[in-house]
């Protein structure tokens, strides 16, 4: 074998898993949007984990969560739901009261929301 066909092969047999692995469907991202901290959150987010892996989800690979957290500064929800909606998260959670909700309904229509209220339709 000549060395520009030995290079030539061993190029493709480098660059043929990373072509595989560029291929593969990529993994849907949740955002997750609280007006707390993730502190204040541990009984949520352990709910929230846990009724992912009882629906067969496993984070971190069927799925991934990127946290954005006010930390009770409400003004910033705005500019954290239109960060989610930037980097095209799949569905948006809203925790943590009625605000972030609204600050996720006004940054998206076409993204699917997803919260906890005693009226939605409020």
């Amino acid at each position: 074998m000549r060395r520009r066909e030995f290079i030539t092969v061993l190029g493709a047999a480098v660059a043929w898993p990373l072509i595989a692995q560029a291929q593969q469907k990529s993994v849907p991202v949740i955002g997750f949007l609280s007006s707390r901290s993730p502190e204040d959150s541990q009984s949520v987010l352990t709910g929230f984990r846990k009724g992912l892996s009882e629906s067969g989800i496993v984070e971190g690979k069927d799925v991934v969560i990127e946290f954005r957290w006010a930390r009770g500064d409400f003004g910033r929800l705005p500019a954290l739901a239109t960060e989610l909606v930037r980097d095209r998260v799949a569905m948006i959670v809203a925790a943590g009261g009625v605000l972030p909700a609204l600050a996720a309904k006004a940054a998206t229509s076409t993204i699917p929301i997803v919260f906890v209220s005693s009226d939605p339709i409020k």
